[in-house]
């Protein structure tokens, strides 16, 4: 990565200035969440249905939409909408097993919802997901160009979900991400646009635009379930909103992360361009590493040795709850 960002200069870009406060968005998420009541879970609400749980989790893609906008390319929105949805009920340890989207629009367009629901059917292929329906709405007044958000239902039996807590000694377990996902696209965007436009040639690789790179859709990780489940996960994190912190949703330890997955060039990318700090640049994207398991140490190699691309990046120690990755205290 590069050198620090001076905060005294006034260049360098924070996601906080670009328009998203994730200390307030978790503020007033959990103002809403106290309000109609309590949920189980850290990534899905749980409803006991007798001998399993029924799991439902919500999410879209953000301001990902606009970069797919600007160059009028929705053929893997819908991969990133399913993705973000199933991915945090996989880290729960629930499988997806339906998915329903909700499409709000300033005015309909056959070809653009065609490009997206094509996405979609991808990736619930993908997933082995059900895609049982969904909700176009035209609202001229209310919305500009277009949103989309979608719900995903799962089931698990009550012994296979995972405790939700790591214990001292696990070892950590990492999958790489497949670039930005889609989260952190509002600092992205302020970034790649500074001295460039979305269609010119990514700096990294001239073959591809800096809207493709941007564009490239959400890693998918319900693959992983069956291996987690099997050799008795502790927790796991799907590294989204928030970033490296995400960490933190596993327990008030130490998580010393020693060998985590290098992040791909459009990372340096928008890091060069926005002159963003290391800090800020963990604390708002993957940096590489999309999906984090908690696991016994015998366990972890068994399910490195059952899946694709999985490996220790660190480990789990008593101490204050702090994420310590490439020099950097996360708390």
């Amino acid at each position: 990565m590069t050198e620090e960002t001076d905060p005294d200069d006034g260049e360098g870009l924070t996601y906080a200035e670009t328009g998203v406060d994730i200390e307030a968005s978790e503020q007033a998420t959990a103002a809403l969440i106290g309000a109609v009541g309590e949920f189980e879970g850290d990534y899905a609400g749980l409803v006991d249905i007798g001998d399993q749980y029924l799991a439902l989790a919500t999410d879209g893609v953000g301001t990902k939409l606009l970069v797919a906008e600007a160059i009028d390319d929705y053929s893997t929105i819908g991969i990133d909408c399913l993705a973000m949805n199933v991915n945090d009920l996989v880290a729960q340890g629930v499988e997806p097993v339906a998915f329903v989207d909700y499409l709000a629009v300033e005015e309909p367009d056959d070809e653009t919802a065609e490009k997206i629901g094509e996405g979609l059917r991808r990736g619930a292929e993908e997933a082995e997901v059900a895609l049982v329906g969904g909700e176009t709405a035209v609202m001229p007044d209310v919305i500009r160009g277009l949103d989309i958000a979608g719900a995903c239902a799962g089931l698990a039996p009550k012994g296979a979900l995972f405790p939700g807590e790591a214990v001292v000694g696990d070892v950590l377990v990492g999958w790489p991400a497949s670039g930005v996902h889609s989260n952190g696209l509002t600092l992205a965007r302020e970034a790649a646009t500074r001295s460039h436009e979305y269609t010119d040639p990514f700096p990294p690789n001239p073959d591809r635009t800096i809207a493709e790179e941007l564009l490239e859709p959400t890693q998918l990780y319900t693959k992983l379930l069956p291996s987690l489940r099997r050799h008795e996960a502790h927790a796991a994190a799907h590294i989204t909103g928030g970033g490296w912190t995400n960490l933190l949703r596993l327990g008030d330890f130490q998580y010393e992360i020693t060998d985590p997955f290098e992040p791909q060039p459009v990372f340096e990318f928008i890091q060069e361009e926005g002159n963003v700090s290391d800090e800020e640049m963990h604390r708002t994207f993957n940096m590489g590493t999309g999906f984090v398991a908690a696991l016994s140490e015998s366990a972890a190699q068994a399910v490195i040795d059952e899946t694709d691309g999985g490996r220790v990046i660190g480990h789990v120690e008593e101490g204050e709850p702090t994420v310590s990755i490439r020099g950097l205290e996360l708390s």
